[in-house]
């Protein structure tokens, strides 16, 4: 499994620009939030919440509110920045819609069918998923045959792994051989395994993986390949966006 974080919500540089403004001596703050640690989901996130509460038009609220909010202390006794207390604030009161304006695009490769069919019941997901209709999974084909996932319980068990195989190699042979007798790709696909392995984009945002990574983590009952992809997840969106780790379980690990 491969998981790559290839794109994710950025700030119109009209918008940044007006970040902008005068201090009491006539001076230009160029950085009213410090970006070492918060960036521009961190802008998105205050000025979504704070548009709910504010009188300030959204346009202004990170120029007018962003020093206070991400370069004073949290007054909750938490720890972090006022952000991070507001940010925590709204997760709790379930107010998590204002997160959806954040959102983040993943490169998935080398996953099992059977995780797709558990994936796709995330219903505010986006896929675009390697079809086996129209890329050929034949031993000649460009793909050089379908690759599969195999599980640890099989990996680690030489006899399963022997029976387990076979299995796999007999099923290449069979969609080898109806593609020879002329049957159509999207016919011969039918006896490739949940074992096989696709690619995808998959798009999300933020409410929505934060809610994949609390169903599907390690240690909830998720099956250990989705479990293994949500960690990845987390881990690519944690690396990005450092703000967001209280809000994910760091202390699981990839199985």
């Amino acid at each position: 499994m491969n998981v790559k974080l290839i794109a994710h919500t950025a700030l119109s540089e009209e918008f940044y620009d007006s970040f902008d403004y005068l201090d009491d001596y006539g001076s230009v703050i160029l950085n009213p939030f410090d970006q070492e640690r918060y960036n521009e989901r961190a802008a998105v996130a205050l000025t979504a919440i704070r548009t709910c509460y504010s009188p300030l038009k959204p346009t202004e609220i990170v120029a007018k509110e962003g020093a206070k909010y991400f370069g004073n202390s949290a007054s909750d006794g938490e720890g972090g920045t006022d952000a991070d207390r507001l940010f925590r604030h709204i997760t709790r009161s379930g107010h998590t819609s204002t997160l959806e304006h954040i959102t983040y695009t993943f490169a998935v490769e080398g996953v099992s069918r059977a995780l797709l069919a558990q994936l796709t019941r995330h219903r505010h997901l986006s896929f675009s998923v390697q079809s086996q209709r129209y890329v050929r999974m034949g031993s000649a084909d460009k793909s050089g045959g379908f690759d599969y996932v195999t599980p640890v319980s099989i990996n680690e068990n030489a006899e399963a792994y022997r029976v387990y195989d076979v299995a796999m190699n007999e099923l290449q042979s069979v969609y080898d051989e109806l593609r020879a007798a002329g049957v159509p790709t999207e016919d011969a696909r039918m006896v490739l395994p949940n074992a096989a392995t696709c690619n995808l984009v998959m798009t999300g945002n933020l409410r929505t993986f934060l809610d994949f990574y609390a169903k599907r983590r390690p240690g909830n009952g998720a099956q250990w390949e989705i479990a293994n992809l949500a960690v990845h997840l987390r881990d690519e969106i944690v690396k990005v966006d450092p703000w967001l780790a209280p809000y994910f379980d760091a202390k699981e690990e990839t199985v």
